[in-house]
């Protein structure tokens, strides 16, 4: 019997921890009589996590992030009777309405990614928001200093160590380099990359180009890192060389102003720059296109790509207008299912945590208890162990 299926199908079908977290949820209803506002980007895995999370009887009213919201995501959560404020939009004062009508819808717990919605709930405080979680390394620089105003339990999902290595180091790493290939089907054989930031998404990306035979240098503020990519075998040259020599720049860093216009003189002829940053504010593109030495710029619409033209008669390419590479773009996939499995599983488990009652203020802003790294580690591993490998967990000698 055949059957049409889509890819929220096929991603929902692979999520085996989140199905197996929302059969548990079903049984115990732990958000019961809750709301959940969300404020993460809107594609297929993101389905999967609220389907959990409404499995264990929240109520969701949901926005996207700025250029990732995927219609079609939005069109079948509608379907299901959830409440979306999101289009897929550029524009930040666009994006800002929808984040607003979430909090005007005052949920009881937040999941949040950038920060975008624990800063308004901090301009805008109501009695019932208990906490809530945060995904990402910009969100928690962002929140910090609005610590004390928010007072209540935020754990971190980017600093638990499953988030490190199984999505940021792994995940963000392969999509990144995938998405250089969707973006521009070019080699990446013997040419040199410059990734800014060595972090967990830096180190990743560094991996992924010079698996596939690219020339990689890096370059990142901490000169412990910096040591640490050195060891790692990664060219390590001062900045302004790094820009010079880069036929691909990448950023990773959560930073504002990592590429600038200052740096026009030093970006080499035919140079691709793309960004892998939750805020496309880490290369400057707006002040590309007002700089007098940009003389035109062509813009490969479908392609989401943009060539600028300078007046010296070279021409560097920026990919998806610096927004985040991976879910920019034709198809945006983003991370691999396995790693958005593991994170979403975490983001649901902590905000199971919250609902409980079982976090306080004094965890505010801070990362993912041990006991559930622990409990969703010990998940996955069991869920790999039953799928039957001929070579897991054998003793004898091959």
């Amino acid at each position: 019997m055949e059957k049409s299926a889509t890819r929220i199908d096929w991603i929902g079908s692979s999520c085996r921890l989140l199905k197996a977290t929302a059969a548990e949820f079903e049984r115990a209803h732990p958000f019961e009589g809750l709301s959940i506002g969300t404020g993460i980007h809107l594609e297929p895995k993101t389905v999967a996590l609220l389907m959990t999370l409404r499995a264990g009887g929240a109520r969701l009213v949901c926005t996207g992030n700025l250029n990732s919201t995927q219609p079609s995501t939005v069109e079948f959560l509608r379907s299901q009777g959830i409440t979306v404020f999101a289009t897929q939009t550029t524009d930040p004062a666009a994006h800002h309405q929808s984040l607003e009508a979430v909090i005007a819808e005052k949920p009881d717990l937040l999941l949040d990614n950038g920060g975008d919605l624990f800063a308004i709930a901090a301009e805008k405080p109501y009695a019932n928001l208990r906490g809530g979680t945060e995904e990402t390394t910009s969100g928690r620089t962002r929140l910090l200093p609005l610590r004390e105003r928010l007072n209540m339990p935020i754990l971190v999902i980017n600093d638990s160590p499953i988030k490190q290595f199984a999505e940021n180091r792994h995940a963000v790493g392969q999509s990144l380099f995938e998405s250089y290939l969707r973006f521009t089907n070019r080699s990446t054989n013997g040419k040199r990359v410059t990734v800014f930031g060595y972090g967990a998404c830096g180190k990743g990306t560094a991996a992924c180009f010079r698996n596939a035979f690219s020339t990689v240098s890096v370059v990142d503020i901490d000169p412990v890192t910096t040591l640490e990519a050195h060891l790692d075998g990664f060219v390590t040259p001062l900045r302004d060389a790094a820009i010079r020599s880069a036929d691909i720049i990448v950023t990773v860093t959560g930073f504002a102003a990592i590429v600038t216009a200052a740096d026009l003189p030093l970006v080499k002829d035919g140079a691709i720059l793309m960004n892998g940053g939750h805020f496309p504010h880490e290369i400057d593109v707006e002040a590309f296109r007002r700089h007098p030495d940009v003389t035109g710029i062509d813009r490969y619409e479908a392609d989401h790509i943009e060539t600028f033209h300078l007046s010296n008669g070279r021409s560097f390419h920026v990919l998806g207008s610096g927004h985040m590479a991976n879910l920019a773009g034709p198809r945006p996939l983003g991370n691999t299912v396995e790693s958005m499995d593991l994170g979403f599983t975490l983001q649901a488990r902590c905000l199971e945590r919250i609902a409980r009652g079982e976090a306080d203020a004094q965890s505010c802003i801070v990362p993912v208890p041990f006991d559930i790294d622990a409990m969703v580690a010990s998940a996955y591993l069991d869920l790999a162990r039953s799928s039957g490998s001929a070579f897991q967990g054998s003793a004898e000698p091959l």
